[in-house]
């Protein structure tokens, strides 16, 4: 079975396009239809229903889909384990961080790193930190930089780097603003904006309040924590945001005795995969730059 063809299959199962897959494999779109023609004729079967302009799977291609992933997951292994025998570190690294880390924690370490090792050839993805987990469990990532898992999760290893304290804060303008001393009971009763329900963060907080029975009013939620400074500078509600966000004349920290939260951020790497020496190099690049 051909290599190529399975890597057009895949693309085009990923993008539902044969023009966006061919964009991404920097390629025409009659190429990557010719690819997976002729897998499609290897196999003797459909794997794409191609109705009006909508791509979508067959039964056999979805069948295929989780049987090619794995195959091109395990070739990608033997050459990452294969290149590492040479010391040297090159090629193409693929990883993922948060926008956050990204903005504020990661750039001495990028500074550091494409300076030693100009060879290496950066694909740094932003996404969501469950979402790069997830992509590293699946295995179309090598590595993350994220806030960790506030639970560990099946094949997948993870690395603390950095403490990151989490902190309340309101506006200066905020009722809460002028009080010597806040409760959490306080916080409970003016709405608040917060990262989106399933983000990691925002389980540490639930996992926080959980025993205590209190109920937030949740006016917003983004995933953006630039975005959530904004909306609390203006008044639009309280928030919990990383201590390295809240040196901001407009926010006010509120010294909440009863609770102290921090996250993790950290490197995640699958357990069961070879790291490849540009990776390596990225997590001690890190460690090196706290």
């Amino acid at each position: 079975m051909d290599i190529n063809e399975l890597k057009a299959f895949l693309a085009v199962a990923e993008t539902e396009s044969f023009s966006l897959a061919g964009e991404q494999l920097h390629l025409t779109q009659p190429a990557v239809s010719k690819r997976v023609a002729a897998l499609e004729q290897e196999l003797n079967t459909r794997l794409f229903d191609r109705i009006s302009r909508k791509i979508s799977l067959t039964e056999a291609g979805r069948q295929l889909l989780p049987r090619a992933q794995q195959m091109l997951y395990e070739l990608e292994d033997i050459r990452r384990s294969i290149s590492n025998l040479t010391g040297e570190v090159s090629g193409t690294l693929t990883m993922a961080t948060s926008h956050h880390i990204g903005l504020r924690r990661l750039p001495p370490a990028l500074k550091h790193y494409s300076r030693r090792y100009p060879q290496v050839q950066l694909d740094i993805r932003f996404m969501d930190s469950e979402t790069a987990c997830s992509a590293v469990q699946h295995g179309s990532l090598e590595l993350a930089i994220v806030t960790l898992p506030t639970e560990p999760l099946t094949n997948l290893t993870t690395l603390p780097i950095w403490h990151d304290p989490l902190l309340f804060v309101v506006s200066r303008e905020h009722p809460l603003a002028n009080r010597k001393r806040v409760l959490l009971a306080d916080l409970a009763s003016y709405p608040a904006v917060l990262v989106a329900q399933g983000t990691y963060t925002r389980r540490i907080l639930e996992q926080a309040l959980e025993p205590l029975g209190l109920r937030l009013k949740i006016g917003m939620a983004t995933n953006y924590f630039e975005t959530l400074k904004m909306m609390v500078s203006i008044g639009l509600g309280w928030s919990l945001l990383p201590e390295s966000m809240t040196h901001d004349p407009e926010l006010k920290i509120m010294d909440i005795a009863e609770l102290r939260l921090s996250r993790t951020l950290g490197a995640v790497t699958h357990t069961n995969r070879s790291l490849s020496n540009a990776a390596r190099a990225m997590v001690e690049a890190c460690l090196a730059n706290k």
